[in-house]
């Protein structure tokens, strides 16, 4: 029988081994920042087995929310009931917590799955993730004045830590984003409509002309 400081040694051992393995593999700020890498991660299925029964694969293309497709990519969701966030992301899929997202309005459920989406992208800088929301949501045209105060309203609630900043400063930059893509949306519209070219005044007829065809 072992002795119970050689179990002690060994349960300590295999929490080592475990973190070695999924190093904080629950966490939405872990993510481990390089696209499509699995080197500081799970995979998916590695952690669908870790999540236990009520975590739901969703392939990519085949998730609405409230109604509207959305994508990140080819990357599937999963949804997680006991997730500790709202959302998560790590390296090739997105994390939506069923549970807490229930109630929020359909621009920030939004929100929290493209800025999510965001990380894919742009890596694990929060602010970024946001900014990249702001712009997908003017794009995609599901983001305006009073999704961004909704936005706003949620995310000023919460506390900053060491990878997020505060949410009131995370509102103030949301807002800035979503003014430069309002603002390079209307330089698109402009630049793709040609300049006018001015019409010639038709010649005056001929006395009697015929032509091929009517008039268009």
């Amino acid at each position: 029988m072992l002795s119970k400081r050689t179990l002690a040694v060994l349960g300590g051992a295999l929490l080592v081994v475990a973190g070695a393995v999924y190093p904080r593999a629950i966490k939405a700020q872990d993510w481990a920042g390089q696209e499509g890498s699995t080197t500081n991660g799970p995979t998916v299925q590695d952690y669908l087995n870790q999540a236990g029964a009520d975590a739901k694969f969703v392939e990519h293309g085949a998730l609405k929310i409230d109604g509207r497709a959305v994508n990140c990519g080819k990357r599937p969701t999963v949804l997680n009931p006991n997730f500790d966030s709202w959302g998560g992301a790590f390296p090739g899929f997105l994390i939506l917590n069923t549970k807490k997202i229930t109630g929020l309005t359909t621009a920030v459920k939004l929100y929290v799955y493209s800025h999510e989406c965001g990380h894919q992208f742009v890596g694990p800088d929060e602010s970024a993730a946001d900014c990249f929301a702001m712009r997908r949501g003017v794009r995609w045209g599901w983001l305006d004045a009073q999704g961004l105060e909704d936005i706003c309203a949620f995310i000023s609630q919460l506390k900053g830590d060491a990878v997020h900043p505060p949410g009131p400063k995370r509102c103030e930059d949301m807002r800035k984003c979503y003014a430069d893509a309002i603002e390079s949306g209307k330089n698109q519209s402009a630049s793709a409509i040609p300049p006018a070219v001015p019409v010639k005044p038709s010649p005056p007829p001929l006395p009697q002309q015929r032509s091929l065809a009517p008039k268009q």
